[in-house]
C-alpha cells in the first residue's frame, strides 16, 4: 500500500523521508518540499533544494564542501565529546581539494572510457552465465540473481580482491551504505546501529590492510597494486588512502550499480512497452540508462557543506550550515522536465544529476553505464516474456535507495 503523506511542516517531511514506509514511494514527499522551494531549519543549521536549478547550481559551487566535518553541526558534536574520524581517513568522495584532486588522479585513469570500454567483454561474458542460471530455474530475483552480482565481480576484477570474499565484505559494505543517510542532519541524533557500522568499518580496513600486504608481496594487474605502486615510488600516498580509497571504490562501486540496474528492470516492467522495444532494439539501452538515471536515480540525496557565505538562486547560506540535495526530487521538477513523473526513454534530451556536477562528478560513471546497459539489453532479449511476480521490496537506505527484492516470473 502507498503512503500518501499529508501536508505537512519541514520538520515533518523530513521525518517522512526516513520513515520506511515511504521507502518505496518517495516521491510524492519530494514533490512537497519542491513545492515549498529551498527550506531553512536554523536550528538544526540545514538547508534542504530540492528544485533542479538549485541542486545543480550547489554542486557546481566553488563554496560547496564535501568535508560534513567542517559543518557547524559537526562541530558541536565534537565538542560534546564525539571521536572527529569515527570510521577513520576519508575517501577522496569526502574529500576537498587538494586532497581530492591528488587522490581522484591517481585512481581517475582506471576508470576512463578507453580502459572500461575493454572491460565491455568480460561484462558480458559474466551477464551470459548469471542469464543461463536465470534460465534453468524460470524465475529470478533481479537483485540476488542479476543486478547484485554483476557489480561485485567487476569492482572486484578492477581492484584484486578476491570474489570469495564477497560474502563479508558484501555485509560491511550495506551497513557502510546506510552511514550515507542524512540521520543526524535530520534529527540531531546519532542513528541506531552506529556501533555497528563502525565495527564494518573497521573489519573492512582491517580486511583491505591484509591484502595490501599480499599484494606487496605479490603484486597484480589491478588498481590496489598499481597504487600500492605510487605509494612505494614516493610520490605523496599512503596505506592510510589507499584503504580508505579501496574502501570508498569498493562500497561506491557495486551499490550504486545495483540499483540503477534494478530500478530500470522495475521501471520497464511497469510498463511492459519498454521492456519489449529493448529487448528488440539493443541500441536503445544507453536511452534507459539515462532515463532511469532522472526517473529514479540510485543516489537519491547528497549533502554539501556551505565553506562560505553562500547565494543560492535567491537563497542565502550561512558558512558551516548544511545543504541537503533531494536530487531525486530535483529530477521530477515540472519547470524543467516535460511530464516529469513519467518513465519515458524516448524523451529528446537526457538530463539529470545523477552523477553529480564539477570535480566531484561521479568517476564510475562510464563503468556504472557500460555495466546497465549490457545488462539491461541482455535479460530484455532472453526474456521478452518477463512479467513481475510481486511486489517490490526496499532495503531501509535512503540516501542510496534501493531495490532488496524483485521477482520476477519468465
Amino acid at each position: 500500500m502507498t503512503a500518501t503523506p499529508s501536508v505537512a511542516g519541514p520538520q515533518e517531511l523530513l521525518l517522512q523521508l526516513l520513515d520506511p514506509a515511504n521507502r518505496a514511494h518517495p516521491y510524492p514527499v519530494y514533490a512537497q518540499f519542491r513545492d515549498r522551494g529551498p527550506v531553512l531549519m536554523p536550528d538544526a543549521n540545514l538547508m534542504v533544494f530540492s528544485r533542479f536549478r538549485d541542486c545543480d547550481e550547489v554542486l557546481r559551487h566553488p563554496s560547496s564542501s564535501v568535508d560534513r566535518f567542517k559543518s557547524t553541526a559537526a562541530q558541536r558534536m565534537f565538542a560534546d565529546g564525539m571521536p572527529t574520524r569515527p570510521m577513520g581517513s576519508q575517501g577522496f568522495l569526502f574529500l576537498d581539494p587538494p586532497d581530492h584532486t591528488r587522490l581522484r588522479g591517481l585512481v581517475s585513469k582506471a576508470f576512463v572510457p578507453k580502459v572500461v570500454n575493454e572491460l565491455a567483454p568480460h561484462i558480458t561474458d559474466l551477464v551470459g552465465g548469471l542469464l543461463d542460471r536465470i534460465a534453468e530455474r524460470g524465475r529470478f530475483d533481479v537483485v540476488s540473481d542479476l543486478a547484485y552480482p554483476l557489480p561485485v565481480a567487476v569492482i572486484c576484477r578492477l581492484l584484486g580482491v578476491p570474489l570469495a570474499d564477497e560474502t563479508e565484505f558484501g555485509r560491511a559494505s550495506a551497513l557502510l551504505a546506510q552511514a550515507l543517510d542524512p540521520f543526524f542532519a535530520i534529527t540531531g541524533e546519532p542513528a541506531a546501529g552506529m556501533d555497528e557500522r563502525i565495527a564494518a568499518g573497521q573489519w573492512l580496513r582491517d580486511y583491505l590492510h591484509g591484502l595490501i600486504a599480499e599484494r606487496r608481496l605479490k603484486p597484480g594487474d589491478d588498481l590496489m597494486s598499481r597504487l600500492i605502486a605510487v605509494e612505494e615510488s614516493g610520490d605523496q600516498l599512503t596505506e592510510g588512502e589507499i584503504v580508505s580509497t579501496c574502501n570508498l571504490l569498493l562500497i561506491a562501486g557495486h551499490e550504486t550499480t545495483v540499483n540503477l540496474i534494478a530500478n530500470a528492470i522495475l521501471a520497464m516492467l511497469r510498463q511492459p512497452g519498454q521492456w519489449g522495444a529493448l529487448g528488440a532494439e539493443s541500441n536503445r539501452a544507453s536511452a534507459v540508462v539515462e532515463e532511469t538515471l532522472r526517473f529514479d536515480p540510485p543516489v537519491q540525496l547528497v549533502v554539501r557543506i556551505a565553506a562560505d557565505d553562500m547565494t543560492v538562486g535567491d537563497t542565502e547560506v550561512v558558512k558551516g550550515d548544511t545543504m541537503m540535495l533531494l536530487l531525486a526530487g530535483a529530477q521530477r521538477d515540472a519547470s524543467e522536465f516535460d511530464r516529469p513523473d513519467v518513465f519515458d526513454p524516448d524523451r529528446e534530451t537526457f538530463r539529470h544529476l545523477a552523477f553529480g556536477k564539477g570535480p566531484h562528478y561521479c568517476l564510475g560513471a562510464p563503468l556504472a553505464r557500460l555495466e546497465a546497459a549490457i545488462a539491461l539489453s541482455a535479460v530484455t532479449a532472453r526474456f521478452p516474456d518477463a512479467r513481475l511476480d510481486s511486489e517490490p521490496v526496499y532495503k531501509p537506505n535512503v540516501t542510496l535507495r534501493g531495490l532488496a527484492t524483485l521477482e520476477v516470473a519468465l
